[in-house]
């Protein structure tokens, strides 16, 4: 528990000794500056319940709570404010509980806890990934990790989209032009390949549309009559009936796609523990259209086709399934949420990270799944996100304009070394130790840029600012980290004795108060399904070590004991930034 949830319960207990009176909460805020104190309580909410002058309201709960609990040491009240001092005592005692915890802020999953599931990624198997899927990425791992580490089993998933018309563009494409070449054959990566003929596909496409329409048909007519269109649509039908030829061409080239993914996933340091393939659940949920139909969840039109009608939830009507009885995107997507429960039996809810353009979609989703009666249909959440611009415009995938993922990582890599070479700040380093000090700058810069912005707001993501050993950057807080890790192998002294009896330097007190804050901030952050509040925790925390760092002699203390205790804080403060990068994927350098 910690000192604020403690006051809170001795603040109720003050109201209701002195007053009779039941407080229901306790507000707290910060202590201003310019007065004594370290936590300040709101007095003004307190007059909901009792009448009186806040002031003397403010005066009797300080003389309570001097009188009842031993840490508080004084305090002092302006106007409806109630300004609380802490004792030393109980700073170093919390300081001492929890210094030696490598694991600090972190709850165990407990066996009876539902699981949660997490779907991030699921990328089309037509081209790379992208810039777009590396924002995915990183929120929908970050916030499994966060998620887990406060006290839940989570599950790891994407659903692949290996199907549809776009993948059989890519296919046909290559059996048009690619005159048998393979990876290995050319060197690149196969989900870049593929992508390159998802590309070529186009180019031809707009050839032909040009085309027809010199010979006098209308824009809208060439696109439908295109001849590589219908050769395409010709496909995917081929594909549908379970076509030899056709089926083993996609597999060969899915096959590809999923080598070069699994390369991009390891290189940005995201894993899963599911799979799932749209090829394998499109045909699921009709089992429970029927079903829906029967219970009057849904209703049939005369054409045959099946509805929902949600407009009295203030949405619309949903088609779930077509007249001709072919599924749609929600008839999949109810099955398979169906499918992922029956496969995870603990699982308890789950969150989708998909951009915001398919917010309605989820909404409707939700919805439906609560009509069929699924009562973990309540514990879903859909991890809306805002795109991700670049300083040179929009990405358009079937254009070849996109910023591949691949280029993304190694451009970070070179320019995290261009500035640190510029800083001279890897002096003394073999050329792996460099490559690897890079590679881990550029990466974390990369994942802190994008993940300290909370995932509704749309980022411009410019790689330069991104690197800045200076302000609220990846590399700022993993230099501060290194130079802790420098500290410490300086400190040849025994780090394991408890310091007790100590007077506490006003930094070392602000930056225990910080550390104080790391599990509850986990907790917020996985109750709000943001790495953006871990983030700006972590850069909180390595502002307030800095100030202390600048103020406060650490090796060169005068008295052992202080010398001890610093390096143990210093100690600490390293671990919780070391927890909490870890919380967003993100590695921090032993040197730097």
């Amino acid at each position: 528990m910690n000192l604020q949830n403690t006051l809170s319960n001795q603040v109720k207990e003050a109201v209701k000794t002195i007053y009779k009176a039941q407080l229901e909460t306790v507000e707290f805020q910060a202590t201003r500056r310019e007065f004594a104190g370290d936590i300040t309580v709101v007095v003004f909410p307190v007059l909901r319940v009792v009448k009186g002058n806040p002031v003397q309201i403010g005066e009797s709960i300080g003389n309570y709570l001097v009188e009842h609990v031993d840490f508080v040491k004084a305090f002092n009240v302006v106007k409806g404010f109630l300004n609380i001092e802490i004792a030393d005592a109980y700073y170093v005692n919390f300081f001492n509980s929890i210094s030696n915890d490598p694991s600090y802020g972190f709850v165990t999953p407990k066996a009876d806890e539902k699981a949660v599931m997490v779907e991030y990624s699921s990328p089309n198997t037509n081209k790379p990934l992208h810039l777009g899927h590396i924002r995915n990425n990183l929120l929908g791992y970050s916030v499994a990790e966060i998620i887990k580490a406060s006290g839940k089993k989570v599950y790891k998933t994407q659903i692949i989209n290996d199907r549809g018309i776009h993948i059989c563009k890519s296919m046909l494409a290559w059996k048009r032009f690619g005159n048998g070449e393979t990876p290995e054959t050319t060197g690149l990566k196969g989900d870049k390949l593929v992508g390159n003929y998802y590309v070529k596909f186009d180019q031809e496409y707009k050839k032909e549309i040009e085309a027809l329409i010199k010979e006098g048909k209308s824009e809208e007519e060439a696109k439908k009559q295109a001849p590589i269109l219908i050769e395409a649509q010709e496909m995917l039908q081929k594909w549908e009936a379970g076509n030899d030829e056709v089926v083993a061409l996609w597999k060969t080239m899915n096959g590809w796609v999923y080598d070069g993914f699994d390369v991009t996933y390891k290189n940005l340091g995201v894993n899963f523990d599911a799979l799932y393939y749209e090829s394998q659940t499109y045909l699921l949920g009709k089992e429970f259209v029927t079903a829906g139909l029967e219970s009057g969840v849904f209703y049939k039109k005369e054409d045959g086709s099946v509805w929902c009608d949600l407009t009295e939830d203030g949405l619309d009507e949903k088609i779930v399934l077509r007249s001709d009885g072919t599924a749609v995107y929600m008839t999949q997507d109810i099955g398979t949420a169906i499918q992922r429960i029956k496969d995870y039996p603990d699982v308890g809810g789950m969150v989708y990270t998909v951009g915001n353009e398919q917010d309605y979609h989820f909404k409707v989703l939700f919805l439906i799944l609560k009509k069929l009666g699924f009562d973990w249909a309540k514990n879903l959440f859909h991890l809306s996100y805002g795109m991700v611009d670049l300083p040179s415009g929009k990405m358009k995938s079937r254009e070849g304009t996109v910023v591949d993922a691949d280029d993304l990582i190694v451009e970070m890599s070179n320019t995290a070394e261009e500035i640190s070479e510029e800083l001279g700040k890897l002096d003394g380093y073999t050329e792996q130790e460099k490559k690897d000090v890079y590679k881990t700058i550029g990466l974390g810069a990369l994942k802190y840029f994008i993940l300290k912005v909370d995932p509704k707001k749309r980022i411009l993501f410019d790689p330069k600012d991104s690197v800045d050993f200076q302000g609220n950057t990846g590399p700022f807080i993993q230099y501060t980290y290194a130079r802790i890790q420098a500290i410490l192998r300086k400190a040849n002294f025994d780090m394991s004795v408890n310091i007790t009896n100590i007077k506490l330097h006003e930094k070392e007190k602000e930056l225990i108060k910080q550390l104080e804050l790391f599990p509850d901030i986990i907790q917020q952050a996985a109750s709000n399904y943001s790495p953006a509040l871990i983030a700006n925790y972590t850069y909180d925390l390595v502002k307030e070590f800095n100030s202390f760092y600048q103020n406060v002699s650490i090796l060169g203390a005068d008295i052992e004991t202080e010398k001890i205790f610093r390096v143990q804080l210093s100690q600490s403060v390293a671990n919780t930034i070391r927890n909490a990068f870890s919380l967003l994927g993100i590695q921090v350098p032993e040197r730097m």
